[in-house]
């Protein structure tokens, strides 16, 4: 089969154009694996936005989808969204026009992730173990809990990060839960030290 401009099985419509997959067109990104988040924007209802809403250019929900996106394609640094808030991929996956407006810069996702306390990151949590119960069809009989540490290093002075010894780096060693069948149900970010058990 030659023809290389069928559209992907299961993209939804973005702007009300649908979206296709081509490999001879001028606006290109290597990031297409982002839109499968496109429907993760959920928690940007649990923090309260103190902006003037008739300043607000980007609002919550698309600054932390981007966020979120970023994150997910292996850009973990606030950086990245300089370069990244013109990329077509990103745009489409924060449902905009690759010819559109462009997302928020680096200094906005900074703002934005210095917003939150930790009122709105417990209600945070609380809204990933909602989503994790609705997404059953109905209620199951037993639900199997992985509950475990990972490491993950740090690259600069962030706030509680911790020497490991194990690991021979600072960072931070959060616990992270998931279900019988891998899938995501939460996360408590802590300082780098040996779990207590409690």
């Amino acid at each position: 089969m030659n023809d290389l401009t069928l559209p992907l099985s299961g993209l939804s419509s973005v702007g009300g154009k649908s979206v296709v997959a081509r490999f001879d067109g001028g606006m290109l990104s290597s990031n297409s694996g982002v839109l499968a988040l496109a429907e993760v924007d959920r928690v940007a209802r649990c923090i309260d936005d103190p902006r003037c809403p008739d300043q607000v250019i980007h609002s919550l929900a698309d600054m932390i989808g981007f966020r979120m996106k970023m994150i997910a394609a292996g850009y973990e640094d606030g950086n990245d969204a300089n370069r990244l808030r013109c990329d077509p991929i990103f745009k489409m996956a924060q449902d905009a026009l690759p010819s559109g407006r462009d997302l928020a810069s680096q200094s906005t996702m900074c703002r934005l992730e210095n917003l939150p306390g930790v009122r709105e990151l417990v209600v945070m949590g609380r809204a990933m173990v909602d989503l994790y119960c609705a997404s059953f069809r109905q209620v199951p009989k037993r639900i199997v809990l992985d509950i475990d540490d990972t490491f993950d290093a740090v690259h600069g002075g962030q706030q509680l990060r911790l020497f490991n010894a194990h690991h021979d780096e600072y960072g931070f060693q959060p616990i992270v839960v998931f279900d019988g069948d891998g899938r995501f149900v939460g996360a408590v970010l802590r300082p780098a030290k040996r779990p207590s058990g409690a």
